[in-house]
């Protein structure tokens, strides 16, 4: 090595601190996933019930609790803020990076394990998520934990009380990636041991399981939350079982359909810089066992990696972020092969990404022209210096990296690559934060603020900004908006208004405002309502009753 492993290791952990864990999670949150689950877990702070998920104070059954509750504690301990917001998020990203070093370690050695973690660190995908208020990035972490836990108890077969330990915290992290985001803990969990029958065509792992021990830690942990919750809202199993796991993989109800290669430039892109290098790492992990029975982990690795994208490819419902899951065991097979392969071939791959940094620059300086409104084509104008950055750090580490390859300096050139790609996504951050007055309601909300007492009714009309009421801190009048709420309101019908309803409502006395779209501001002057318009653009209109 030309570099100590600790100084990489320490310098690249300090830069994504600096840079992802103040720069990125200060941004305003984004509609909708940002908004709506830091919304559910303010509910749930404020309200003191940790059984029900709420949003706008309607019953919110899609996913488990385990996030909203960390994120929810961490409200009550530091207060409300994107950064509190985004907090678990973080930690779950950060905590994942050092469980695939951690296992490398265990399972090959050094020079692996930090390749790993530098593959996820350089993967601008993998980094963006753990920026981003979705579930995906707590799922990656406890589904990661299974697989490794699982890897880790193979490689200790001949010491049975610490493969058994192993074994048991492959099984609790099963039960928490159940409560991050469903079934899909038990799936995943089910076809890593799967794939390790295929590759072993041996069925002794089933009697190492500790089905009873096992079982027993998983029913205790995931168990209780879904007791409660079916017993105090009768509800809940139909929609959330039924629902939410056969009918969103199976059909396509929620309107999210994709062709069956949707996640395959995610999967490559998402990899860059090393996404050239993405087959010849997957070929080399397959033959590096070739025709052994015994433990296979990076052949493991290569096949749960690759299920987890043909899953949801098979999925009715597809979304940019569901594949999360694969880049840590993909991760480890890449870290492999960068700890390992010719430094000519690692340099060819990294040559090959300077006409990719070229390609984003072009798409960069030419985004502006594509906006269909002035609105939109001034903040595209106010990005477009940070995108074109992150283009010309890209292109200029892709030369410096494969110059250092080509003179044997293998490290400094992974390093790098990996310093390179953090800047890249932290200026890409910078252009997306200039999009915040399209992606978020903050400035919205902020406007709507003064306006506002104990008494003020407040409503949102035939429309539902994710991220106003997380910014409010309160509640908005639901008017003539079903979509996800449909289970909730179907439940508690009360919570949602009609808009004849809210034509009355409006008029009587006391003080309100309202956001709608600027259609529906429209209909409602029609209608002959007082109204007037506080803060307006393409996208809401915000008024207040005279």
């Amino acid at each position: 090595m030309n570099l100590p492993v600790s100084r990489v290791f320490l310098g690249v952990l300090a830069l994504v601190a600096l840079v992802v864990g103040i720069d990125n999670m200060e941004r305003p949150l984004a509609n909708p996933d940002e908004g709506r689950y830091s919304e559910i877990s303010r509910e749930m702070a404020a309200s003191g019930d940790w059984v029900t998920p709420r949003l706008n104070g309607i019953k919110y059954f899609e996913k488990p609790p385990l996030q909203y509750w960390a994120t929810a504690a961490a409200f009550k301990a530091f207060g409300e803020s994107e950064y509190t917001a985004r907090l678990y998020v973080g930690l779950c990203g950060l905590a994942t990076i050092l469980l695939v070093g951690f296992t490398a370690l265990r399972l090959a050695n050094v020079e692996t394990a930090l390749a790993a973690m530098l593959v996820l660190v350089s993967s601008p995908y993998f980094m963006a998520l753990g920026g981003i208020v979705t579930l995906d990035m707590g799922l990656t972490l406890w589904t990661t934990a299974t697989f490794c836990a699982l890897l880790l108890a193979e490689n200790a077969v001949d010491r049975p009380a610490g493969r058994r330990r192993w074994m048991l915290l492959a099984w609790a992290a099963m039960a928490l990636a159940v409560l991050s985001k469903g079934l899909v803990g038990i799936v995943f969990a089910g076809a890593a041991v799967f794939f390790h029958l295929v590759l072993t065509r041996d069925l002794s792992i089933l009697r190492r399981l500790e089905w009873l021990y096992g079982g027993a830690i998983f029913l205790a942990i995931a168990a209780p939350w879904f007791v409660a919750v079916s017993a105090a809202n009768p509800e809940f199993a139909h929609f959330f079982f039924i629902h939410e796991h056969f009918q969103r993989f199976l059909t396509r109800t929620h309107r999210r359909v994709e062709p069956w290669w949707y996640f395959v430039p995610i999967l490559v892109f998402g990899f860059l810089p090393w996404m050239f290098a993405l087959v010849s790492a997957a070929l080399d992990a397959w033959r590096s066992t070739a025709g052994s029975r015994a433990l296979q982990p990076f052949r493991l690795a290569l096949l749960w990696g690759l299920f987890i994208v043909a899953f949801f490819s098979a999925s009715g419902s597809k979304l940019p972020a569901y594949i999360l899951p694969a880049f840590p065991p993909l991760a480890l097979v890449l870290g492999r092969y960068l700890a390992h392969a010719p430094n000519r071939r690692l340099a060819l791959w990294a040559v090959l990404v300077v006409p990719v940094a070229f390609l984003v620059g072009w798409l960069a300086w030419r985004y502006p022209e594509t906006a269909r409104e002035p609105w939109s084509r001034a903040m595209y104008l106010d990005a477009q210096h940070w995108a074109v950055a992150s283009a010309a750090i890209l292109l200029a580490a892709s030369v410096v990296t494969a110059l250092l390859l080509r003179a044997g300096r293998r490290w400094n050139a992974i390093a790098i690559m990996a310093f390179a790609s953090v800047l890249m996504l932290d200026c890409l951050e910078n252009a997306y934060e200039h999009l915040s007055p399209r992606q978020s309601g903050q400035e919205v909300a902020e406007k709507m603020k003064p306006l506002l007492n104990a008494q003020t009714r407040a409503y949102s009309v035939e429309l539902y900004e994710q991220t106003v009421p997380f910014y409010l801190g309160r509640t908005l009048t639901l008017v003539n908006y079903i979509d996800e709420f449909e289970t909730g309101i179907k439940a508690e019908p009360a919570r949602l208004m009609d808009l004849d309803a809210f034509v009355v409502d409006w008029q009587r006395p006391g003080d309100a405002v309202a956001i709608m779209q600027p259609d529906t501001l429209e209909k409602m002057k029609a209608r002959g309502l007082p109204m007037l318009v506080v803060h307006d653009d393409p996208r809401r209109v915000l008024v207040r009753k005279p």
